[in-house]
This record gives C-alpha cells, structure tokens and sequence, in this order.
C-alpha cells in the first residue's frame, strides 16, 4: 500500500450511502478510505461511530455486503481503501476467507482494531498471502514494548492514537502525541505514520503534521458531517481539513 505523504484518511461506515460519500470525501481531499464494518460491541468506537454501526447493523450490513459496498467505492474512486473493523468480525468470517474477498473488493491494508500484534501472526500471514497489509494501533498509554511491536509489526501505515480512550470530536489532541511519535518513529521506520481518534479541525491536522506525523485519520467527525448535511457538508468538513496540510 503507497499512500501519499501527507496523507489525510477519512473514516466512513459501510452503508448504501458509503459510494457517494466516498467521492464526495475524494473530491474534497481525502487520499484514503476507511470502511468501517459495522460490529455490536465496538469497544474502541465512542457514540458517533457506535451510533453509525448500529444503523448499518439495523438496515441489514452484514460484512460480506460491506466488501460488495468496498467493491464499488473501489469501482468510484482512485485512492486505497482500508477496511475496519474487529477479530470477532473476521474470524468468524474466516481469517483466509475474509482477506480474499476483501482484497478481491479493493482493500489494500486492514485494521482490526482488537487484535494486538502478538497475535495477529494468522491475520497477518493470510493478509500478506493476499497483498493486503496489516495496520495496527499505538496509544499514549501503550507500554514502549507495544508502542515498538505494534511500529515494526505494522505494513501500509502506523496508526497512531492522538487522544486517551475512544473515538471522537474533541477540542485538544493529547499533549504527549509528540513522546509517542517518537517512539513510533523509531520503530517504524519508513513506514508511514497517520494520527487518529480526536481529529476534527484543520488545527489539529496541522498540529499532527508540525509533530511529526504523515497525515491524520478524520473519523468521528466525518459521521457527525454526514448527518449533519450529507455529502455536501462531508466534502466540505473534508476540504477544510485537507488545507491543514502542507502542499
């Protein structure tokens, strides 16, 4: 996975509207799609994003009609695409079946946001066997031993979590993202870093990138546009945030 640097991701979940939605984020500067897959317990997920996954649930998203809906943002769009979702999620689809399919739909790297990478070896293995990278999470609170694990263990991008606890708007980014990246960084390698969780103004992206990230993740934010004004508000919350990086 080749992802522009700086890079901005934008988070949609996987429902009828994600196709559009997906040009309108594109039109509007976003260089990466997430796709959340709807799951029930989504513990890394603060209300905006579970809010959205239990209306995709509850309109009948299953995964294999998420990846048909990746497969036509594949069709609609030239950026990567990158499934989320959570191990309950692919295991029980099957970690071989799951990550065929999904790069038969256009993924080109996955997150699963609960499967630390002391046991992500099987997901990891079938993913590769697929051309599909593994990208995994490192936190504030993550212990230096896991903040290098999860760095060196990571293929596509590093996401690193710019705020304690879940996902969600918030006014400030936490103070200690510079320590993390640091860390990060060093593992890593050349590999990119993109910052998460939290990120909602062009303030924040630029505050991502003068730290010393590769770009920043919009998510929770993303949502609230969409509901707020469908594809219209989200191509412009898209393009404001797209301005915070450097040209």
């Amino acid at each position: 996975m080749n992802i522009p640097r700086p890079s901005l991701a934008v988070y949609l979940m996987a429902n009828e509207d994600a196709p559009a939605l997906a040009e309108a984020a594109v039109r509007g500067g976003a260089t990466v799609i997430e796709l959340g897959i709807p799951y029930s317990d989504p513990l890394a997920d603060g209300t905006t994003i579970q809010r959205a996954a239990q209306a995709a649930l509850d309109a009948g998203i299953t995964p294999e009609r998420a990846l048909e809906l990746l497969a036509e943002i594949n069709d609609r769009v030239d950026v990567p695409l990158v499934p989320m979702t959570y191990g309950a999620i692919v295991e029980s689809y099957g970690l071989e079946d799951f990550c065929r399919d999904a790069a038969k739909a256009g993924a080109e790297a996955l997150i699963v946001a609960d499967i630390p990478p002391e046991e992500s070896g099987p997901l990891r293995d079938a993913a590769a066997a697929e051309g599909v990278d593994l990208i995994h999470l490192v936190a504030p609170t993550s212990r230096p031993e896991r903040i290098e694990s999860a760095a060196a263990a990571s293929t596509g991008f590093v996401y690193l979590v710019a705020a304690v606890g879940v996902t969600g708007a918030r006014e400030n980014l936490d103070p200690r993202v510079a320590e993390l990246l640091e860390l990060t960084r060093g593992a890593a390698g050349d590999t990119p870093i993109l910052g998460g969780f939290g990120v909602s103004t062009r303030a924040h992206v630029e505050g991502l990138i003068a730290a010393g990230t590769d770009g920043a993740i919009v998510g929770s934010a993303a949502i609230d546009a969409i509901e707020r004004g469908g594809a219209e508000a989200l191509e412009e919350l898209v393009r404001d945030l797209a301005a915070g990086l450097p040209s």
